[in-house]
């Protein structure tokens, strides 16, 4: 039954956004199918994912995720609507707790998902963002200087590291739990004992916000073969500026530099998430030539699904 939907549901994929990858079965999980008024079948797959405490996916997500990934083939809404129906009376039997979540990431350009999400308490709080191409041209002059981070500017970092997360619990799906800075620490000095690049801006040789990165190679069998199309990419993972230096072309300082060495000849592009509660990330990533590939749907906690 899946591989057909699956077909299908790439074929949908190619005429929704050129960027979209093929869809590929989901991981083991619990299977779903539900029927259509015209009585198509569809299915689902819903995985759940258990965070250890410390580790940092906790700072980003519930403890408990419910994720369910829809094999609808061309039907689209109608059948993201039709999975979605079933999901409550499931979760109704879990006692998920408090720290939990429902989750669907679905394609951005696919709107005739969107009512059926909303309508069944998910909100957007994050978006997978691509651009392709060379750097962007820079937006304009700033007086920070960016350079590579070294181990010397760990705490600098954490700081910056940290404000990024307390901002963000604000508006997206982050959660400042206890140890936090202890885990953007240990995460950071493994970064930067790789060689992942991790660039620092300083203002008058102050530090002030720093962007995280690599690449990843999107292959056959991979995590990010589910999300971009086959190939080289770079990806952003983090960038932040200190409440006192926002506004003043810190951010695009960081990423005209970012982008120069993670697009280089070689790469297909470069991708992200960002939340689009954040009153200014959209705007930011929009004149950084980034756009919405895929969103996340999300439920907190899993009991809020209806």
């Amino acid at each position: 039954m899946t591989a057909p939907l699956l077909k299908a549901q790439s074929a949908r994929f190619a005429a929704l956004d050129p960027l979209l990858p093929a869809a590929v079965a989901p991981p083991p999980g619990d299977l779903i199918t539900a029927a259509l008024p015209d009585g198509e079948r569809v299915a689902g797959m819903i995985t759940k994912t258990t965070l250890d405490p410390g580790t940092p996916q906790t700072l980003w997500s519930a403890a408990k995720v419910w994720e369910l990934h829809p094999m609808v083939g061309s039907s689209g809404g109608a059948g993201v609507d039709a999975l979605l129906r079933r999901w409550p009376s499931i979760v109704a039997n879990l006692s998920p707790g408090r720290d939990s979540a429902c989750l669907s990431t679905w394609p951005s350009r696919d709107v005739t998902a969107t009512a059926a999400f909303l309508a069944h308490g998910f909100v957007p709080l994050a978006v997978l963002a691509v651009r392709t191409g060379g750097p962007a041209p820079s937006g304009g002059p700033s007086s920070a200087t960016v350079r590579r981070a070294v181990l010397s500017d760990l705490d600098a970092l954490v700081a910056s590291a940290m404000a990024e997360v307390e901002y963000s619990t604000l508006v997206g799906g982050a959660v400042l739990r206890a140890g936090a800075a202890n885990i953007k620490r240990e995460t950071l000095r493994r970064h930067l004992a790789q060689g992942d690049p991790v660039w620092i801006a300083e203002v008058d040789g102050i530090p002030v916000g720093h962007v995280e990165g690599w690449h990843t190679d999107s292959a056959r069998g991979s995590w990010a073969e589910t999300r971009v199309r086959h190939g080289r990419w770079g990806y952003v993972n983090c960038l932040s500026v200190l409440p006192t230096a926002r506004g003043t072309g810190v951010g695009r300082a960081l990423m005209d530099v970012a982008h120069a060495e993670l697009l280089g000849p070689g790469t297909v592009g470069s991708f992200l998430y960002y939340n689009p509660p954040n009153p200014v990330s959209p705007v930011f990533w929009s004149r950084q030539h980034y756009r919405p590939l895929w969103t996340v749907w999300e439920t907190r906690p899993a009991t809020a699904i209806r």
